[in-house]
């Protein structure tokens, strides 16, 4: 069987190009409309007459001169990844504005296809493509789709298929004879072995103006001798340019050439009022007080949605607790591991499932729907001058987006800011942003201990829930101010956000991807977690050493430092126990509590809220226990993906301490200042 060739798609942040890579391939791969969401390739694979074809979607890139690592990967995965063909994807809104990379491609390769995407939202907004115009122009096929529809998507790789197999040279832009001169002479000392891998215009053009990351990508391929270097002196001297000139040069060529072919093919509409309409609205002075009240309003959704079906739930989990000790006596099992398998396992995972799914269910759409109208980079705009007067760079905005699904997920997506100094600071801080493992628990605190039920009480709830929200974000931004002026000195650098239009959320797809992808894969990782924790907590409450048990002992120890924090020392030994994941943390309280003592399951919220006073719980306990909820060590997950992002076990221990020692002097704050009240 023959090896299945290579179609790269390549193209700029937001243009949905990840949108068409799942739809010729089928995986299920997250496509949020927002910049810096894909930050490494992605592979797929589809076929197309018999014959099959693998896809890698490379992350979203304005250039493939390396500014970043979004950049850095696109251009290693097209120069050097053994493209057969490259796909350049673009906005038809935005045509031009797309060209440079697409020239950029055609430099490399002639088996390129350039796919105008985004039709239909094209044609809305007055903007009318004319494709063949487009064709003859540049020199190669040129696809129009409507990708999150499917519409175009296979006479894509019909296009990619026919460049394979009857490539023709495309139309490049054309620079002054002197650099067009110099860069064939250069070409022509090339090693042969380099030209069998790439147009060696492109490589001369790129050594010349000392693009860095090329020329490492090229010297793991060639040697770069003595005489190769000679050859890019001379050529220089001929341009009569330094590297940063003629850089300039070669870009305005481009633009001129993309100016050209789209004045020729494109016929836009006057503008687009009603968008900057709103953007000066989502993004000005009232950026911030419009976020927060749509915050708010998916916290009170949330809130009020979840309370009936988490009662649910917890009375089917009661029902079948005892069908299955039912089935465990039939089977004559002996009453301790009938006991460790319903009273432990069982009972955790049942709490977990209760108190978790309902908020995620209705959280996780509403949070996507809002990514996916285009909302999420109006925040990272509005936030960008906060994070700048603290020295940290404004993509941070768009991590913390990321880490309210989840704090690993958001210390992945840092690879998006290319300062290194920057990017340490938002993995630092990551952890300081609630992820969806903790809302549960402030969803439960907040209506059992400051607003209690009803219309009225779900409404309080949310607005004090964006509220421990704005002070997470408070001390991100303190945080981040504290290490730009201490560890981790520096200014801030510059950077480009693009704005996307808005966009119709798809409400069915939405929902279905919020449930698939985050709800039951984060349910499933807590519930995994949960069973054995839930297992290991029956066997602390159960074996025994000098006349009391193990859990007994273990929150004896951590009871001094629980009550210096206005917690105790059950609640110490329930974070102790949740670090597999912040899910299960309230059900460990709650096991903890209740397995030793004999008392039956929690039926309803209201009961649970008795049980938690029968303990001794007031106000200051649930604040306490909300602020050290916020602010304490990550979560084992995250943990390790802080180790495999930055390489050091200092800094890992900087992540798991930062936010732990924070969290610990804010609780003894409070419980300090409630006492002197």
């Amino acid at each position: 069987m023959s090896k299945a060739r290579t179609i790269v798609l390549a193209g700029n942040p937001n243009v949905g190009k990840s949108t068409v890579f799942n739809a010729l391939t089928g995986l299920r791969q997250h496509t949020g409309n927002w910049p810096g969401k894909t930050v490494t390739a992605a592979r797929g694979t589809c076929e197309l007459d018999g014959e099959a074809f693998t896809i890698v979607d490379t992350p979203g890139a304005y250039s493939l001169r390396a500014h970043s690592a979004e950049e850095e990967a696109a251009m290693e995965a097209i120069c050097f990844g053994g493209a057969d063909a490259v796909v350049v994807v673009c906005d038809a809104a935005c045509l031009e504005r797309n060209m440079n990379l697409l020239y950029q491609v055609m430099e490399i390769t002639d088996q390129t296809v350039l796919c105008v995407n985004l039709m239909d939202e094209a044609e809305k907004q007055g903007v009318r493509v004319d494709r063949k115009a487009l064709a003859e122009r540049l020199g190669i096929p040129v696809v129009g789709t409507c990708a999150r529809d499917g519409k175009g998507v296979k006479e894509v790789l019909r296009a990619a298929k026919q460049a394979m197999n009857h490539p023709v040279e495309p139309k490049r832009a054309q620079y002054p004879e002197r650099i067009e001169r110099a860069a064939k002479n250069l070409s022509l000392c090339l090693p042969e072995s380099l030209k069998e891998q790439l147009n060696s215009r492109f490589a001369a053009l790129r050594l010349m103006e000392n693009d860095l990351c090329f020329r490492r990508e090229l010297a793991k391929r060639i040697v770069i001798n003595a005489s190769v270097e000679n050859a890019i002196q001379r050529a220089r001297i001929q341009t009569g340019l330094s590297p940063e000139e003629l850089s300039a040069r070669l870009t305005e060529g481009v633009f001129q050439a993309a100016e050209a072919v789209c004045a020729a093919a494109v016929r836009a509409a006057d503008g687009k009022e009603t968008q900057l309409k709103w953007d000066r609205r989502l993004t000005g002075w009232t950026g911030v007080p419009v976020m927060l009240a749509l915050l708010a309003a998916v916290f009170f959704i949330t809130i009020k949605g979840a309370n009936w079906p988490s009662e649910g739930l917890a009375t089917v989990f009661t029902k079948a607790e005892a069908i299955l000790r039912s089935g465990l006596d039939a089977l004559r099992l002996p009453p301790f591991w009938t006991a460790l398998l319903t009273e432990g396992a069982f009972r955790t995972l049942g709490k977990v499932v209760a108190v978790m799914l309902p908020p995620m269910a209705i959280f996780f759409p509403l949070f996507t729907l809002l990514e996916d109208s285009g909302y999420l980079p109006r925040i990272a705009f509005a936030l960008d001058g906060m994070f700048e007067r603290c020295h940290a760079c404004g993509k941070q905005a768009l991590t913390m987006c990321m880490g309210c699904g989840c704090n690993a997920v958001g210390v992945t997506g840092c690879r998006i800011i290319d300062s290194p100094r920057e990017r340490l600071i938002a993995v630092l801080t990551n952890s300081f942003i609630p992820c969806n493992g903790r809302f549960p628990t402030l969803f439960a605190m907040l209506t059992l201990f400051f607003a209690g039920g009803g219309l009225g009480g779900a409404l309080l709830s949310a607005g004090l829930l964006t509220g421990l929200a704005a002070l997470a974000v408070g001390v991100t931004l303190g945080v981040s101010r504290l290490l730009s002026v201490t560890v981790l000195k520096g200014l801030p650098s510059s950077y480009t956000l693009e704005l996307p239009p808005y966009r119709k959320p798809q409400f069915g797809r939405v929902i279905l991807r919020s449930i698939l992808d985050r709800t039951l894969f984060v349910l499933g990782r807590a519930a995994s977690v949960a069973a054995p924790a839930g297992a290991i907590i029956f066997l602390l409450t159960h074996l025994q050493a000098g006349g009391q048990t193990w859990l007994a002992h273990i929150t004896a120890f951590l009871d001094p430092l629980g009550r210096l924090m206005g917690l105790d020392g059950v609640i110490l030994a329930g974070f102790l126990l949740g670090f597999p994941a912040n899910e299960i943390l309230l059900p460990m309280i709650l096991l903890a509590y209740t397995a030793g003592s004999g008392l039956m399951e929690i039926p309803s919220l209201t009961a649970l809220g008795g049980m938690l006073r029968s303990q001794g719980w007031t106000a200051l306990t649930a604040l306490n226990l909300m602020l050290f909820s916020l602010f304490h060590f990550p979560c084992a997950t995250t943990l390790l993906t802080i180790r495999r992002e930055t390489g050091s076990a200092k800094w890992t221990a900087a992540a798991f301490a930062l936010p732990t020692v924070i969290g610990m002097v804010l609780c003894m704050m409070t419980a300090a200042f409630a006492k002197i009240l």
